[in-house]
């Protein structure tokens, strides 16, 4: 509903009166299927091809799936191979249930937000209202790549120059060799004595062996292999700055 609303707010203060903005929420339901099975789990279920090639990352196409007309979106959350799957809600449990039936040779289970926040944490894909809110910029949270500076005046365009002209922090992710040491958020940051700021958000990286935060430190704290100390529940445990991503730094397992 933030995004609508922010939508149908630009909509009204720029009199776009020819745009017309639906909301479809209701009307739609996503599965996400991830995992190196996940294309072999699909193609048994599609005539559609969904080789590499003729279905690439971060493309979409609308196929039939088990019978079912859906959208198909080559994208992820989880850091996996894999796609979202978009169907209408009257075809969705029945979608479900033939997904998870051609899946369950192959180790499909269902997984729920635990699961796919430990493994975006390893990935290090931003979170709303966990890295990024509306106090945030995309340059001080690595989402410069996103925002094209080239293009004419847009609205916003006059706060990116800006943002970008006056980075004073930046977000970066650190790790504790420590598994019991699991921040949750808010956990105070030091480094030399000194409080530099504070963790945004926090988890275990079960696949990387190690538990996982994020913060939010000065330019000049924020280089790979520095040493901070951060308070769990009243002691203070080690830990350092690591280059993002955790997990498969060449995409090699999401572009396969």
């Amino acid at each position: 509903m933030h995004d609508f609303g922010w939508l149908e707010k630009i909509r009204r203060e720029f009199n776009f009166d020819n745009v017309e903005i639906t909301n479809i929420t209701r009307d739609l339901t996503c599965f996400g299927i991830m995992g190196p099975n996940s294309r072999a789990i699909l193609q048994s279920l599609t005539s559609a091809d969904l080789n590499h090639s003729a279905f690439p990352f971060m493309s979409s196409q609308e196929i039939t799936l088990a019978g079912i007309k859906v959208r198909a979106t080559r994208i992820t959350y989880v850091g996996e191979l894999g796609w979202e799957i978009y169907s209408s809600v009257a075809d969705g449990l029945a979608l479900w249930e033939k997904i998870m039936e051609a899946g369950k040779d192959l180790g499909l289970t269902a997984c729920g937000y635990r699961a796919i926040e430990s493994l975006r944490l390893e990935k290090g894909y931003r979170a709303w209202a966990g890295e990024i809110n509306t106090e945030t910029n995309p340059y001080e949270a690595g989402l410069g790549f996103a925002v094209s500076l080239k293009k004419e005046e847009f609205h916003g365009k006059t706060a990116a120059v800006a943002a970008k002209e006056m980075q004073t922090r930046k977000l970066v992710a650190i790790t504790f060799d420590d598994n019991t040491s699991v921040p949750f958020g808010s956990e105070p940051i030091r480094i030399n004595n000194e409080i530099v700021g504070r963790i945004k958000s926090g988890g275990q990286g079960y696949t990387i062996g190690k538990a996982i935060a994020y913060a939010y430190l000065p330019i000049e704290n924020s280089d790979p292999g520095t040493q901070v100390d951060v308070e769990l529940f009243g002691t203070w445990v080690s830990g350092a700055i690591h280059e993002e991503p955790l997990f498969d730094p060449n995409n090699d397992r999401i572009r396969a």
